[in-house]
Order: C-alpha cells, then sequence, then structure tokens
C-alpha cells in the first residue's frame, strides 16, 4: 500500500505544530555579530585581519576543506571504477 500526505503550512507553522523553538531572534543577533565583525575588518584595510575575522581556523582550515573535497572525489572515482569493473564481469 502506498500512501501520499501532503501538508500545506509555512515553516513557521510548521515549527510550532512539532514543538521547536523560535531561532529567528538568535539567528538576527548572531548575523548582527557577524557583520559587524566583517565590517570592522575590512574598515581595517588589513587583508590578514579580513581572512581571520570570516575563517577563524585560517589557511588550516581551507586545506582540510580541500583535503575533504579531494578525497571525496578519488572515493567517487574508485567506487565509479569499481562498479564498471563489476559491470563488465556480468557480460
Amino acid at each position: 500500500m502506498k500512501m501520499n500526505i501532503q501538508i500545506d503550512m509555512t515553516p513557521k507553522e510548521a515549527r510550532e505544530f512539532l514543538g521547536l523553538p523560535d531561532v529567528s531572534k538568535a539567528q538576527e543577533r548572531m548575523m548582527a555579530e557577524i557583520e559587524k565583525r566583517m565590517k570592522a575588518a575590512i574598515d581595517v584595510n588589513d587583508p590578514e585581519a579580513m581572512m581571520r575575522a570570516w575563517m577563524p581556523l585560517g589557511g588550516a582550515g581551507l586545506e582540510q576543506f580541500q583535503k575533504f573535497m579531494f578525497d571525496s572525489a578519488r572515493a567517487v572515482a574508485s567506487g565509479m571504477a569499481g562498479r564498471k569493473d563489476a559491470d563488465k564481469a556480468k557480460s
């Protein structure tokens, strides 16, 4: 048996129905703080200060992200190669 139920409600109504907290005020405060820090870094005209404000982990964070992306791409590529080999063996 297959059932399909569609409910038409806004995200706010869904959060209220599920009993989830309204975090919009906290999100607004956090975004205001981030904006304030970014403006302070830009006003200084110091590229190094801007990078510290925007990327707290600095170069290490960027290197970790690049390694993650390369490792993920390598895993996908090796998985696809393995699938092609399996398909050839079935033929």
